[in-house]
């Protein structure tokens, strides 16, 4: 970064450091925002809070209940296939290891492995809906789950002629860490040769942490639409050099502004933060601070991006964002914001007959 570029960092650290303007409350206007006549309604990972996490199962009661979108990840296997979870590193407290593939295999059990270095058919082997995901009650929990391919959920989607919803599919690239998922390149490829193969890849939308993701799946397929995801502190803002997140943009050359620095990228249609701080936290919290804020809505509106949340499973929370203009919402409970956004007269997505 020049001294220029840090000289600007520096008179801006006190208000990004922490983004007190960032957080303001949705209400310090004049009241609640219109609402819209179309809100993307995001299941995350198929609707952690109804179903076990990004199973078929999942995904399908998500279409019979009326979403918008299906927010599913993406991790590669040793041999190049692409699965639909969201854990790098294989998760004790979502799988459990049943038997290994082959007698002797040095690589069991399998449980606590990176899927970068397991096969598909070792994968398969765990049962990945053993038990109900602690923390969410009403989960329907899908015994012997295997972990799904990505082709298996665009076929899902195919089968049920779901031809008004998205396929909002994140590439979970370690930029962080990326000795711990497959190379970026290969990762974006072989994501895109299965979206490209499916038919429907108009019907989806790509995301990511990981920005030189983003610049590699649009290299690919320019036409597809991105989404550029960010937790704040993955921005880096007042601290030398590029993130690695980031794809090579150093959000200080753009003043640390998520907006300014996400719309550089070409292809990029949305942007996703996440909803506040802490992150699981909620309005009337003590110290709870929203992150986007109509400032942040209005101006990324200005460029033609929408403004979708995640993960945000609190109604009156959900209702606070919805009011600031955000243009959807990513939520485990996408049943709890239907029955929010009929509460509102807002057009609810179509809900699709069971196939």
């Amino acid at each position: 970064m020049s001294l220029r570029h840090v000289l600007a960092a520096l008179a801006v650290v006190p208000a990004l450091a922490v983004p007190t303007a960032a957080f303001a409350s949705p209400h310090d206007d004049h009241g609640p925002r219109p609402h819209k006549t179309h809100f993307d309604l995001q299941a995350h990972r198929g609707g952690i809070g109804m179903t076990t996490e990004e199973s078929l199962e999942g995904f399908a009661k998500a279409l019979r209940l009326g979403v918008s979108t299906l927010e599913l990840d993406t991790q590669i296997t040793k041999d190049a296939k692409v699965v639909v979870t969201h854990d790098r590193k294989v998760s004790a407290q979502k799988c459990a290891d049943t038997a290994p593939v082959t007698p002797g295999d040095p690589m069991y059990p399998y449980v606590g492995k990176y899927l970068k270095d397991l096969t598909l058919a070792q994968v398969k082997t765990m049962d990945c809906g053993f038990q109900q995901l602690p923390g969410f009650p009403e989960q329907e929990q899908i015994k012997g789950q295997r972990m799904a391919e990505l082709s298996d959920v665009l076929n899902l989607v195919k089968r049920y002629k779901a031809h008004q919803v998205t396929l909002n599919i994140e590439t979970k690239v370690e930029a962080g860490a990326p000795e711990q998922t497959a190379p970026r390149e290969l990762f974006v490829r072989r994501v895109y040769e299965e979206i490209h193969r499916s038919g429907i890849e108009k019907q989806v939308s790509i995301q990511s942490f990981d920005w030189g993701a983003l610049m590699a799946m649009h290299r690919l397929a320019p036409k597809w639409p991105l989404v550029a995801l960010t937790n704040y502190d993955f921005l880096q803002v007042g601290q030398p050099g590029a993130s690695p997140w980031l794809g090579g943009i150093d959000a200080d050359d753009f003043g640390g502004d998520f907006v300014a620095a996400a719309a550089s990228i070409e292809g990029v249609t949305a942007l996703s933060p996440n909803y506040g701080f802490p992150q699981n936290g909620k309005i009337g919290d003590p110290g709870f601070r929203f992150y986007p804020d109509k400032a942040m809505v209005d101006r990324a509106h200005a460029r033609g991006l929408k403004v979708i949340p995640w993960t945000c499973d609190d109604m009156p929370t959900v209702a606070a964002l919805m009011d600031m203009g955000v243009d959807g919402i990513i939520t485990d409970y996408p049943n709890r914001v239907r029955e929010l956004m009929a509460e509102r007269g807002m057009k609810l997505p179509k809900a699709y007959k069971a196939r």
